[in-house]
């Protein structure tokens, strides 16, 4: 009797491993953009180019699976070196004390459109962990001619606000905005 419950429970933790693949974003085609509005007036939109993304999907049921990203916050891009430096500096970011940004699902629910979902989650940022919730975005699959591996689009859309984590806390909203917009795009292959 041993060896039968042991024989169907090596049996039901196999098909549970196969149910699940693990995507991983392609670095060269993966990145992390953000906005906010200057003197309440112009948006500033910059880049994280160094985000990896990674979904250990359940091919069962989507809503079982796990949703992960990290950012070297370091590799922000605003195409203006100066501001790009002032905002690793300890007025913004501290990157040299918090040199990455990460985010962890704890529940994803469908979307009211098709291939949306609501993703609830923890981000830590700047050395604050916060529960926020993210728009997930399925785009499609394809095969990559260039490496024949199948390739699966995914957009994040958020809006958070940069004093929940003390982001900036001496630059009122009337200079930038409190409000970050957030959008990243990724393609994904299976591990």
């Amino acid at each position: 009797m041993k060896k039968v419950l042991s024989l169907a429970f090596i049996m039901l933790f196999s098909v549970s491993i196969f149910a699940q693949k693990v995507l991983v974003s392609d670095p060269a085609h993966s990145r992390i953009q953000f906005s906010v509005i200057h003197l309440t007036i112009n948006d500033i939109v910059g880049n994280f180019d160094k985000a990896n993304l990674n979904i250990q999907a359940d091919e069962k049921n989507f809503l079982n699976s796990k949703l992960n990203f990290e950012v070297d916050v370091n590799s922000i891009n605003t195409h203006i070196e100066a501001r790009d430096n002032h905002l690793r500096s300890a007025d913004f970011f501290d990157v040299a004390k918090y040199p990455t940004m990460t985010f962890t699902s704890t529940s994803i629910t469908k979307g009211k459109q098709k291939n949306y979902y609501n993703v609830n989650g923890n981000l830590t940022m700047h050395g604050i962990t916060k529960p926020v919730s993210v728009v997930l975005v399925y785009r499609g699959s394809v095969v990559n001619q260039m490496n024949k591996k199948d390739t699966h689009g995914y957009q994040v859309l958020a809006t958070i606000k940069r004093s929940d984590f003390g982001v900036g806390p001496n630059f009122p909203e009337a200079i930038i905005s409190d409000q970050v917009r957030i959008k990243g795009d990724f393609e994904l292959t299976e591990r």
